[in-house]
């Protein structure tokens, strides 16, 4: 399909709102976030170049990665109007183009979008999120770590498990340290440790007070030192004690993919919102294409209020767009609903509204 002079001159109009309305919410959003964070600034000891070389811009990706779809409903419905408004739709319209036909520049810019917004949300924006999050938790939220540190059962192989009764995170050390061993169903080997202690050095951790006993069916052979002590290495480190409440959002994609299956062999029971971000990733970005049916089918039309209606209409389309993803998001924390389809319902549902404003459009 040719790409002619009108195509090209919506396309030009759609990227170039889209990219100032991308401008002016980024520097009205820093200006309010500096303003609420130079107290903190002030008092930590934070460094100008973490300010302005690391935190900003990853604010930023943070900013653009979050409202991606909402500026590109404002970008549309902005210039959109304005076409609207000097009677270019009405002209385009009657000189026999049709409503489908007007919509193909919109979703070729939109596709473009969408393409750069998935491929940000996979790879770009996790890593904005490391920079943004290590600054955030070291100087502005410093309790924001909810790795669990009590009774943690995980399988560090398939057949071997590690339980620890206490974890302290400071010095990375543990009390009531257990690793089991399994062959089918039958406890072949049991590992217990009053104290162990990560050696970041080597990567081990190192076992004191300890004791090993060894099953063979009724046979048993038991060893223990409370003097000595053993050097092992497992498949654990004091990452795994982890868990900012952001966490996923730091992982690109096969980091996240990787963790994902690793927490499932090991038995461990919150990734559910490691899945749900996963499946969130691949879902956001065709609100771009969906959202951009609404704008152009509600703001084609040519209205007494003007580019003010227009664009308070869409800012609240995109508001209830928001709110409703947060509360299907809620239900799919809470196990209510599955992952995927959390993911996927806004976009459904929001998919149906598009094509009925499209259809009314077309009259």
């Amino acid at each position: 399909m040719s790409f002619n002079l009108l195509d090209r001159y919506i396309f030009k109009k759609f990227l170039s709102t889209f990219l100032f309305t991308l401008l002016i919410i980024l520097m009205i959003s820093v200006i309010i976030d500096f303003s609420e964070k130079i107290q903190i600034f002030l008092e930590e000891p934070i460094t100008r170049r973490e300010i302005l070389l690391e935190y900003f811009p990853s604010f930023m990706l943070f900013i653009s990665g979050m409202l991606w779809p909402l500026f590109t409903l404002i970008a549309v419905i902005f210039f959109t109007s304005r076409l609207a408004g000097n009677s270019e739709i009405m002209a385009m319209l009657s000189a026999g183009i049709p409503f489908n036909r007007l919509l193909r520049p919109y979703l070729y810019a939109a596709g473009l979008l969408t393409l750069v917004h998935w491929v940000g949300g996979h790879f770009i924006l996790p890593w904005g999120q490391q920079h943004l999050m290590r600054i955030t938790y070291k100087y502005i939220d410093k309790n924001e770590d909810k790795g669990k540190t009590r009774d943690v059962h995980l399988f560090i192989a398939p057949q071997t498990k590690v339980y620890i009764g206490y974890y302290r995170k400071p010095d990375s050390t543990a009390r009531d340290f257990r690793i089991e061993q399994y062959e089918g169903q039958q406890l072949v080997k049991l590992l217990k440790a009053n104290n162990a202690a990560y050696q970041v050095k080597t990567g081990k951790w190192r076992l004191t007070e300890y004791q090993i006993r060894h099953f063979d069916g009724l046979k048993e052979s038991f060893q223990f030192s409370n003097t000595e002590f053993i050097d092992t290495t497992l498949n654990l480190s004091p990452d795994d004690f982890v868990d900012f409440s952001g966490q996923q959002n730091m992982m690109t994609s096969p980091e996240l993919l990787r963790f994902i299956a690793l927490q499932r062999e090991r038995g461990a029971g919150n990734i559910r919102k490691y899945t749900l971000e996963w499946n969130r990733r691949n879902a956001e970005p065709f609100t771009i294409l969906i959202l951009t049916l609404i704008g152009v089918s509600l703001a084609a039309r040519k209205v007494r209020g003007g580019i003010g209606l227009h664009l308070a209409m869409g800012i609240g389309i995109g508001a209830v767009y928001i709110l409703f993803s947060k509360f299907v998001k809620v239900f799919a924390m809470g196990n209510s609903l599955p992952a995927l389809l959390a993911a996927w319902i806004p976009n459904l549902i929001f998919l149906t509204l598009a094509l009925i404003a499209v259809h009314k459009a077309q009259k």
